[in-house]
């Protein structure tokens, strides 16, 4: 479980985050909702350390992180794609993708086939360096990199910035897949029934790995997430079940 409780950040004296609290459970899919400049990246980085608190807290499992350094958070099961993906342009894909776990001295046994498996795309471009790869490419291989890190909780900032509606169907249906961890299947990518059938399970399964998504993709949101917060000048103006995300909060906190 990832708790933040009351998190107030300031940028040169200007108030970014206000009162900013909320929780990502295991083997759920939070959507953080908002237009830009509300906040939304800046609470992603609260979370990893790359921004300072002014006040707050931030719980993993109960271990309260806001004294530790981002690379202590990570060891402690944050995996963090940031947006713009930051691959390593100059490495292959099969570096990129060792390279979490060598960060953390892991030996992978078995997890890059799991991400094979969920991104069938990227076995065949292993020596492929990352920076020839499309941009739907290299979202698969950050999110596939941040996987091997064993992650408790993984934080997505806009995974389908600029790619293609296709590729965005695929992540989507990876995060349910993960979401459905603990019930050691897989989705196939070109069934509908089952996306369908997945997507359901997926709400009341236990799964190992909590997702907190910022996204402004509304469809994306709607088809993958179980529970949303929308914000708004740097603080949640509403929440609740993704069912519960009604057109009268789109309209008057989503839409431009």
């Amino acid at each position: 479980m990832l708790t933040l409780s009351n998190l107030h950040v300031s940028y040169d004296g200007s108030r970014i985050l206000r009162d900013v609290s909320l929780e990502v459970p295991p083997g759920k899919v939070v959507c953080l909702m908002g237009r830009n400049g509300v906040g939304k990246t800046t609470t992603l980085k609260a979370i990893t350390g790359l921004v300072r608190l002014d006040s707050g807290s931030i719980h993993l499992d109960g271990h309260p992180l806001e004294s530790l350094r981002p690379d202590a958070r990570a060891r402690l099961g944050l995996g963090y794609v940031p947006q713009g993906r930051d691959i390593f342009p100059n490495l292959t894909v099969m570096e990129n993708l060792r390279i979490g776990a060598i960060a953390q001295s892991r030996k992978l046994n078995g997890e890059l086939d799991r991400v094979f498996q969920l991104f069938p795309v990227l076995r065949e471009m292993t020596q492929r360096k990352g920076g020839v790869l499309s941009g739907g490419q290299q979202q698969q291989l950050a999110i596939g990199r941040a996987l091997l890190t064993n992650p408790k909780v993984l934080l997505l900032d806009e995974p389908t910035e600029g790619i293609q509606p296709n590729i965005i169907d695929q992540i989507g249906e990876t995060i349910k897949t993960l979401r459905d961890e603990g019930l050691g299947r897989s989705t196939p990518h070109d069934d509908p029934a089952r996306e369908v059938a997945d997507a359901i399970r997926a709400i009341r399964a236990e799964g190992r790995i909590g997702i907190l998504l910022v996204e402004q993709y509304l469809d994306f949101c709607i088809d993958v997430g179980d529970r949303f917060y929308a914000m708004d000048r740097g603080a949640v103006v509403a929440q609740g079940p993704i069912r519960e995300l009604t057109d009268e909060i789109v309209k008057k906190h989503l839409t431009v």
